[in-house]
């Protein structure tokens, strides 16, 4: 439970107000040790400063001490900078500002400013009773911490700390594009592309609407259609096989190797036919397929590789960032991906300049220029307010990723040697950004019960490998045909993961694991 705190509040602690900061800062406490968010609201800085002034003049002329106007400022500034180092700021916004008519307007503010949360997920913290009396999520100090203990909820991926961190970031580039209105195409999007092919490390990124769009166009770069085969893998999600079928190209699907679960290079080989067009591999979980030998292989026989790296942006392969393994390569920004935005997005990376140029062009609709369309193209731009999150993020992303496989080893040393599952394997000359952290274990369905029950969000993720799927069953694929992706698809189980989960979470989640194993 999050606390939005009232002005009276907020003087009680920084002023010491006999027989109220106590309780004032203990409630506090509380919800930061419970998990929480304790939020100050910026509409209500002057009066905190204004409030806290007259207060500190009168606590020191009751000791008998006649402070200036300049000592007042001055302590108040300190105290208030050093109480709200660890809060939260809540954005004043347009339509909290025209209060005028209520009775108390600055109650009216932070009543509004609850209306952006979700239901039940936080209370005002006041000592006023006229305004606990008219609003229902209005408590006391005393009130809150008479209440039970309210334990913060393990997430599957955290995505709220991250937006902790760099919220005055987003906001700021959010109202950025609100103000200068160009939601489509607008200057953040050239921003956001200059600085994602340089920190992949080629020439070319074209950021598009989604990642399943990134696909596509690829595909469409490379005039696929029917009567061609496309080479990838059937453990996976399924826009990757999903868009060569809307090409009416036909998916070829390939096992998968059973440590990495990344497409097996000989399997590979062996599915080539004259009618091989291209080759999809995927990074799956974190890390990228063995594109050294998949590229190797591609050159040999004349064909083009697609990079998947959906789930492996910011991991490398022998030094080389994943989008600059291959021909063209490509991501999502869905937010629950290493790097994501708010919706959907994604973006397709090339060194080639002709190739990206008409990659460009199917972005919008094939227009090369306003009105004209050389190609068949496609409605697939990122939206500006994406790209303006998405440039935030950005900026810590590097950070994120060695927190990631931090994260993912501390997983490793928890694990280690537990009987009945397998940790992650990380190939030679690979690193991972851990999109997600993913055992084995035939114990599967009684160990994801376990953990529910106990409040840790697990997740099975591509139960039904693609070659069973019943989009797919044109193709003719059978049961057995991929044994490999079948036993993948049976065992897996990802565990939370995310650059922020604390030690505390990992170690209760995997205590809770060797628990559930050992009943």
């Amino acid at each position: 439970m999050d606390l939005l705190l009232d002005v009276n509040i907020v003087l009680d602690i920084c002023a010491l107000r006999e027989g109220f900061s106590a309780s004032a800062a203990e409630a506090v406490e509380k919800c930061g040790l419970s998990g929480g968010r304790v939020w100050l609201y910026s509409g209500s800085v002057q009066t905190y400063d204004y409030n806290l002034r007259r207060e500190l003049r009168r606590t020191y002329l009751n000791k008998g001490m006649n402070l200036s106007n300049s000592q007042c400022a001055g302590l108040s500034k300190a105290a208030l900078s050093e109480f709200a180092k660890d809060k939260h700021w809540l954005a004043a916004l347009a339509g909290e500002g025209h209060v005028f008519a209520a009775e108390d307007p600055e109650d009216e503010q932070l009543v509004r400013a609850l209306q952006r949360f979700e239901e039940g997920t936080i209370k005002i913290l006041t000592r006023d009773a006229a305004f606990i009396e008219k609003c229902a999520d209005a408590i006391t100090p005393e009130e809150y911490l008479q209440a039970g203990p309210q334990p913060k909820a393990m997430d599957f991926i955290d995505l709220k700390s991250q937006q902790n961190i760099i919220r005055p970031q987003l906001e700021r580039s959010i109202h950025r594009v609100l103000h200068h209105g160009q939601y489509i195409m607008g200057r953040e999007i050239r921003e956001l592309e200059e600085k994602l092919s340089a920190y992949v490390g080629v020439k070319h990124a074209i950021t598009c609407a989604s990642g399943t769009d990134a696909l596509l166009i690829a595909l469409m770069a490379l005039d696929i259609g029917p009567g061609d085969e496309v080479i990838t893998v059937p453990y996976t999600w399924i826009s990757t096989a999903e868009v060569i079928s809307l090409l009416r190209a036909k998916p070829v699907f390939v096992d998968i190797l059973p440590d990495t679960f990344n497409m097996d290079p000989e399997k590979f080989e062996a599915a080539i036919t004259p009618r091989t067009r291209a080759i999809m591999p995927v990074g799956i979980y974190g890390q990228c397929a063995d594109m050294t030998r998949i590229n190797a292989i591609a050159e040999k026989h004349g064909l083009s590789v697609i990079e998947d790296a959906a789930q492996c942006f910011g991991a490398t392969h022998h030094g080389t960032k994943s989008c600059g393994l291959s021909l063209i390569g490509c991501t999502s920004f869905f937010p629950s991906k290493p790097l994501g935005c708010y919706g959907d997005g994604g973006a397709i990376f090339a060194e080639d300049d002709t190739l990206a140029e008409k990659m460009r062009q199917i972005r919008v609709h094939g227009q090369k220029v306003k009105h004209q369309h050389p190609l068949v193209g496609i409605n697939g731009r990122l939206d500006t307010l994406q790209a303006a999150i998405l440039l935030e993020k950005l900026e810590v992303f590097p950070q994120e990723c060695e927190h990631r496989w931090r994260t993912g080893k501390r997983y490793d040393e928890l694990l280690a040697d537990t009987p009945g599952i397998r940790t992650p394997f990380i190939a030679e000359g690979n690193d991972s950004v851990y999109a997600q952290y993913t055992i084995l274990t035939q114990e599967r369905d009684k160990l994801l019960s376990s953990l529910q029950a106990v409040g840790i969000p697990a997740v099975a993720y591509y139960t039904v490998p693609l070659h069973l799927q019943g989009a797919f069953a044109r193709l003719n694929y059978k049961n057995g045909d991929f044994p490999v992706a079948e036993k993948i698809a049976a065992e897996c189980l990802s565990l939370p993961m995310s650059p922020y989960l604390s030690k505390v979470d990992q170690e209760r989640a995997a205590e809770a694991m060797v628990e559930a194993l050992r009943i």
